[in-house]
Order: C-alpha cells, then structure tokens, then sequence
C-alpha cells in the first residue's frame, strides 16, 4: 500500500478522487511540529538548534499516523510546494520517525487535477533541505526576535506587547505615514477651465499655456489672479488652434500573483488579506484554482490553449489572441518555476460553479483575471483640441482631450473605468463662441492613509515578506491593538503603536530597517538557492542584536519613554501625576506608586443619557463600548451593577408609559 500525506481533509479527498487502488491519502491536520509555546525553543549555545516539539493537539493525529505509515510499503509527501509546505514534508518525516529515507518520496504540484497529480506521481522526488533551511533561518530569527525584544517592550512600557521582525516594519510604514499627514501643509492653485462653442457642438477644455509658457500647478495661488485670467479669456477671439487624432490601446494586466490577489480583492470585494487567502486556500484544496502562494506570472501552455477556445467559441474570434500572452515578472526574486493564481480549468466559468458565496466571487475575479490576461489590447481613438484664445492682456492657450472605444477587447471580461469623451468634430481654424470661463480652486491633498492593497504593494515593493507572509503581517499588528481601521478601511496607528515604532526606530533601527528587513529576504533566498547555509545567516543577524539588546537594558529608562510628568496634583496624597501606558492606553496615576495608588483616566467621562439604572436604580445609565467599539448601555456602577442593553433605554420608558396610558 502507499500512503499519500497532504495538510488538510479537503485537500486529501480531493487528491484521492484521482488515485487508483492501493493509495491512501491522509491529512496531517496542518503542522506536527514546531516551536515549543512559553519558551524561546532555541539553542543559543549550541549552534542555534532548534527544539521542536508535537503540540498536544497533533500528538493523536501523528500517533493515528505512524500505525498506518507502519503498513506501508511507501511513504508520499504531497504538501504545498512553497518553503513552509517543504518544511512540513520535513517535519512529517521526523514526527513520523521515518528513518528509511529511501521508502520516502516528496510531489509537488500547481494545481489539484488530475492530469496534475498523475504527472507529479511519476516524478517524485527527495525533500530539499535547503528549501527547508530557508524556512527555518526564518522562523529561528523570528523566534529569537520575538522572544527577546517583546520582553524589552514589557519592562520599559507595558505588559502585553510584542516585537517582530517584520510586522514591525509594517507598523513604521503606517506610523511614518500618518506623521507626513499630521505634518503635511495644504497650497493652494486654481485651475481655470472654458466652456467653447462650435458649430456641432459644446466642448470644456482646460487652461494650458499663458503666452508661450505652461502652466504649471501652482503658477496660479491666488483667487484674484484666477479671476483676471478668467475675465480675459471670457472677452477673448478664440479659435481651433489644432486638431490631433491618434489611437490608443490599453493592454490588459497579467494574471494574479498572491500580492495582486489580495490588493484586487481587498479594492473591488472589499475582503482582507486573511480573508481572501482563505478563501483562496478552499478553492485550490477543491482543484479549482492553482496554488495561490506565488510571485510568478508564469502560465502552463494548456491553460492559454483552453483560454483561447472559450474565447473564440463564447465571445468571437476577434476576442482571442492568436498567440498566448506571457508575462514576466519584475522583481528578480520571483520563482519562475511556480504558476500564476489562475483557474484550473478555463472553461468552468464562475456562474457554473457552486459554492460558497464569497468564494464564487473569488473565484469569478481570479478567472476574469486570466481570461481577460489572453485578451486583445482595449483600442481607443484619442483625440486633443487646442485652443487660442486672444485676450486684452494675454494669450492663452486651452487643452480638451477625449477617447472614444473603439474595440473594449479584454475589457469586456475585465471591466474598468476609463475616461471615456466624445469631443465635437472641429478643424483647424474653426472660430469659436466663447460660453464661460470658470476658475475652480484645490489645496494640495496629504498623502492617504495605507489600506490592505497599498500596504501589501509596498511591501512587495520594498522586497518586505513573501507571499505568504502578507496577510499574517496585517493581521498580527491589528491583533496587537497597533494600528486600528477606520470607517475608509485604512490604518490608523494607535497610541501604543506610535510609541512602539518609536523605541524599535530609536534603539534597534535595522529591526524597523526597510532596506536591513529587505536585505533578510535575500539572504533567505540565497540558503533556499544552497548558496548559505542557514545557522551562519542566524548567526550574523543575532550577534550584533543581542549586544545592542544588552547594551539597551542599561541605557534606557523606563520613566524615559513610557511616561510623562504633568502639574496635575494627586487627589489622594498631593503629590504630581504621571501619565503612563497600560493595557487600554494612556492614564494618569501618581508618582508616588506604590505607596499612593491613585489614578485617573485621560478619556473623557462616559456620556450619560439621564436615566437612572432600571436594575439597581441607583446607577446613571452611560454609553459604553465593546472592544470592537460597538456601543451599548450600562450602569455606572459596574461591576456592582451588571445592567446592559444593546437597545436605547429611553426608547423602552415610553414604550412602556405608552402601553400604561392604553389601558387607562
């Protein structure tokens, strides 16, 4: 018998649909071994060793799992075909105490088809222990990161917080951004736009040139100027300087990679990162999509060829290329030798296909994606009208441009907005009636906050993470309370994690580094490739941060950073207040702690609504917040009062006077 090993229950039986008699597929449930939980798990004075060990949870499963290895005639390590799914082939092998590694064979696969599977079945092969390594310098350096520097943020701030070597990055990203908000100073400009007339029809065009020179954005600053140039232009002779005609096409965007994945979903779904790779994950384990972890824009043959007929037989011959597209990657980084995220079968279109609602709309963005990928180009006819204009003081040059489809091509599966204007036809010398001249006045705007898709791009920019590691580094500085979503669906930076940014960029710089982290990323890559070898790439990093991580423990004080002096007297002992950090954010307790316990809160009092506690009838009823700042009502004297409604209490006092007066 053989036993095939993959990570989940979905995964196992879509896989054993595929394989004959005398195969098993098996789930390991996820990870069998890791780190141990409490402890750093890290040999530090024996050559950086990790300690593994079977979490309680997997212990029965790998038990389950050793009794049916021991029936085996072969072993088959089918997980995911990324560094974390090499690892967890790794790990299986010795959770499972698979000495014979002769009777071990490792598949890796794109996709979950059959055509797939049988190809992967006839050329097994070895597990790569560099691939393996990598994924261990990863997660050794983030252990000993984690494990040493939270502790640092515990004693000099507050309990509870963490420190990670890239999720800290992410947090500097967001914090840096909103002080360029907070420091950003808004200019003025004016643009001054005509409304023109000519015989077949009305047209705006906009101020370009006054004289020979361009306006530029802020040559205009001042309502007053922008008014005198209106007035002129308003009085002016203005004809048909130039007519240019040219066509214009728009080329479609290559198929999905795990970063454009999860910025698409996030701008045209609204789903997070965590969201969306969910769902991701479902739709491969289901062999609907391909594996969804990848930085590479490559596409089998077949796929384009299955592309091209259902391009040709449901919307026409003209809407297929007569080659494939390829695309090719810009970062250098990239694994060639993966699969862009892409259907595995082209012609199961989204509305054939069953499922969960959310993941039919994954599914239907990443197949309009490919589809659209093999697509003609979008061709438009661009056409600019220059206009003079002959004022008493000036002459004055005025642009309008519009674009008129004339093939939408690939965005028939894929649609876009596009700045579509049909402009009067006009020729050259054609004299023109001047309608209106309207200045229209703008302030600079700050730069926006980072949402999920413009944070991932960064990332991914900077070299910052890899695929798999976007969605994790989002999640885990909202878990932490660093940064909080508003209403927009963008970052804010909390309090806490303005000041965590601050210490991390003030005493261990290269953790909060763009170009150090970046520079991380590569070397990973270079042990995956064999070239290092991971403990020399754990070594090199943890040397000189521990010494710094030493050395700060006795500079840095924690009245120093964690708290500031006010002139606010205690109400208990008379002696100054402090404001310090804790578990909900800033609060104000004295100097004097511990012999003097007073506190006070910064926030301002919970508003009351001038009832008074149905309960107790002592209480006031105040507005209070959820965690999730969802907001209900309470007695103020909680916790000696547990009164809570979600509805407004005062609604419900006439209700009830409202009822009393029928009966009467």
């Amino acid at each position: 018998m053989k036993l095939v090993i993959v990570e989940s229950p979905t995964k196992a039986k879509t896989i054993g649909k595929f394989l004959g008699k005398g195969v098993v597929v098996e789930s390991s449930y996820g990870h069998v071994r890791d780190l141990p939980k409490g402890k750093l798990g890290v040999d530090e004075e024996d050559d950086f060793n990790p300690q593994y060990v079977i979490p309680t949870k997997a212990r029965k499963r790998v038990n389950q799992l050793k009794k049916i290895v021991a029936d085996s005639e072969e072993v088959i390590l089918a997980t995911d075909e990324d560094r974390e799914g090499e690892a967890i082939a790794w790990h299986l092998a010795e959770a499972l105490e698979l000495k014979d590694r002769d009777k071990i064979k490792r598949i890796v696969f794109h996709e979950i088809t059959e055509s797939a599977i049988a190809s992967a079945m006839a050329k097994p092969r070895s597990i790569n222990e560099d691939l393996v390594d990598a994924q261990q310098a990863r997660r050794v350096i983030d252990r000993l990161v984690g494990y040493k520097l939270s502790p640092f943020l515990w004693k000099k701030i507050r309990g509870g917080l963490s420190a990670g070597r890239v999720q800290s990055v992410a947090l500097k990203l967001i914090v840096d951004r909103e002080e360029e908000i907070r420091a950003f100073k808004p200019e003025e400009y004016w643009t001054i736009k005509g409304e023109f007339e000519a015989d077949k029809g009305k047209f705006e065009a906009e101020l370009n040139k006054i004289g020979v020179k361009k306006v530029e954005r802020f040559d205009i600053n001042k309502a007053r100027d922008a008014q005198l140039i209106a007035n002129d232009i308003k009085k002016s002779e203005a004809h048909i300087a130039s007519v240019s005609k040219k066509e214009v096409v728009r080329r479609p965007l290559p198929p999905f990679i795990t970063s454009t994945l999860q910025q698409d979903a996030s701008r045209r779904l609204g789903f997070s990162a965590k969201k969306t790779m969910m769902f991701a994950q479902k739709l491969y384990e289901r062999g609907r999509i391909t594996y969804m972890r990848t930085d590479s824009f490559n596409l089998s043959s077949e796929s384009t060829a299955t592309a091209k007929k259902w391009l040709e037989s449901n919307l026409g011959a003209e809407y297929a290329t007569v080659a494939p597209k390829a695309y090719k990657s810009k970062s250098k980084l990239a694994q060639e030798a993966h699969e862009a995220v892409r259907p595995t079968d082209p012609n199961l279109a989204p509305d054939g296909m069953k499922g969960l609602d959310d993941e039919k709309r994954l599914y239907d963005l990443i197949w309009r994606r490919f589809m659209a990928s093999q697509m003609p180009d979008a061709k438009f006819e661009a056409t600019t009208i220059e206009v003079k204009a002959k004022g008493l003081q000036d002459n004055y040059t005025l642009r309008a441009s519009g674009n008129v489809m004339k093939f939408d091509g690939f965005l028939k599966i894929w649609p876009s907005k596009t700045k579509d204007g049909e402009l009067p036809e006009v020729e050259k010398g054609n004299l023109l009636k001047v309608l209106g001249v309207n200045p229209e006045q703008h302030f600079t705007e700050p730069p926006a906050r980072f949402n999920e898709a413009s944070l991932i791009k960064t990332l991914e920019e900077y070299g910052i993470g890899r695929p798999s590691t976007y969605a994790p580094i989002i999640s885990v500085i909202q878990d932490r309370g660093y940064v909080s979503k508003n209403e927009s669906r963008r970052f804010a930076p909390e309090e806490i994690g303005e000041l965590v940014s601050k210490i991390l960029g003030e005493h261990f710089p290269n953790i909060v580094d763009i170009g150090f982290t970046a520079k991380m990323e590569e070397e990973f890559d270079e042990v995956a490739q064999g070239i290092e070898k991971w403990k020399d790439v754990v070594k090199e990093f943890y040397a000189p941060f521990i010494k710094n991580l030493d050395k700060k423990y006795e500079e840095v004080k924690k009245e120093e950073i964690a708290e500031e002096k006010t002139d606010v007297d205690c109400d208990l002992c008379g002696k100054k207040m402090i404001i310090k950090f804790g578990r909900f954010g800033k609060f104000m307790a004295c100097s004097a702690y511990p012999d003097c316990k007073s506190t006070k809160s910064l926030k301002n009092p919970p508003e009351k609504i001038g009832l008074n506690c149905p309960k107790c009838q002592e209480g006031d009823i105040i507005k209070r917040f959820t965690k999730r700042k969802r907001m209900f009502y309470g007695c103020s004297k909680y916790p000696d009062c547990d009164y809570a409604s979600w509805d407004d209490p005062r609604e419900e006092k006439k209700e009830k006077k409202k009822k009393g007066e029928e009966k009467v």
